[in-house]
């Protein structure tokens, strides 16, 4: 039997994520800045792994290129104990906080983080030298670290893996502190406080079901249902399309194809990238309001 996973995006469906850190942040609301000027869209190559990870090389604080994975689920950035005593992030007296699988741990702050073109001043990291990473690093070479959510959620983001590159587009969002909300809700935890769930759901029904099978490594997604008058019939979907990208964002996966639609207002029109018959098109849905 083929192990798939499958998602139908409805305004019904509901998941429960409590380590969803990005969305958990202390109870202040995010600050929001408006770009003081239209941004050109920043390209950046990076590395597909024989694990299907990405890989990016990054310099910090002038020191590098160290090669991180580039990791959307990621609540955090993580630097090993390696780079951040290169790149000054330690001192000699600094010993980098709680000890943690053998090695040191602590919260701080690159001064300059840069990514191609991009620099970037103040971004939080971890300084740890995880075990996964480690791990990885023995069967496809060095391995300094992960880039997540405090870097990624300042863009849009198209990611293309055949020519191998992410565009940026700068949103104007400044992500709060995923470490002190997880910091957080583990202190409330010890405390015998009940944590309050985050709940994410689509705010719009768009009447479609979409499916990847384990073994199939095809770009995009399978459209496996089309409800009859959902805003996904109207708009021209149909079974047996592919699902490329949905309101430019990329979805390869069943995740990814939930978080795209997830992030899209009752009302507002979008565009999906399709594959039908093997030739490539553009459909505008636009999804309606949900209960």
């Amino acid at each position: 039997m083929k192990t798939s996973s499958k998602l139908v995006l409805l305004a019904g469906l509901l998941a429960l994520c409590p380590a969803n850190f990005a969305t958990t942040q202390d109870k202040e609301p995010p600050k929001k800045e408006a770009p003081k000027k239209a941004e050109k869209p920043i390209v950046v190559p990076f590395e597909l792994l024989k694990s299907r990870h990405m890989a990016i090389d990054v310099k910090i604080n002038g020191k590098g290129p160290y090669r991180l994975i580039f990791d959307t689920g990621a609540p955090m950035n993580l630097v090993t104990n390696k780079v951040a005593k290169e790149s000054g992030l330690l001192d000699k007296k600094d010993k980098g906080g709680l000890p943690l699988f053998g090695a040191a741990m602590g919260a701080k702050t690159i001064k300059k983080f840069e990514l191609g073109d991009l620099t970037l001043e103040g971004m939080p990291t971890m300084v740890m030298d995880h075990p996964t990473v480690a791990a990885l690093a023995e069967v496809i070479g060095p391995l300094e670290g992960i880039i997540g959510y405090p870097f990624f959620a300042r863009y849009k983001m198209t990611i293309d893996y055949q020519k191998k590159e992410m565009t940026l587009v700068p949103n104007g969002y400044e992500p709060g502190d995923a470490m002190k909300g997880l910091m957080n809700k583990l202190l409330s935890s010890t405390k015998g406080e009940k944590p309050e769930p985050t709940v994410i759901a689509p705010a719009a029904i768009w009447g479609f079901t979409v499916d990847k099978e384990k073994d199939d490594e095809a770009e995009g997604v399978k459209v496996t249902e089309v409800l009859a008058k959902s805003p996904a019939a109207t708009g021209g979907l149909k079974v047996g399309d592919r699902v490329i990208t949905l309101d430019g964002r990329w979805t390869d996966t069943v995740s990814d194809t939930f978080v795209a639609a997830s992030s899209v207002k009752p009302g507002k029109p979008a565009v999906l990238v399709i594959k039908r018959d093997g030739k490539e098109m553009k459909l505008t849905i636009t999804p309606g309001k949900g209960l």
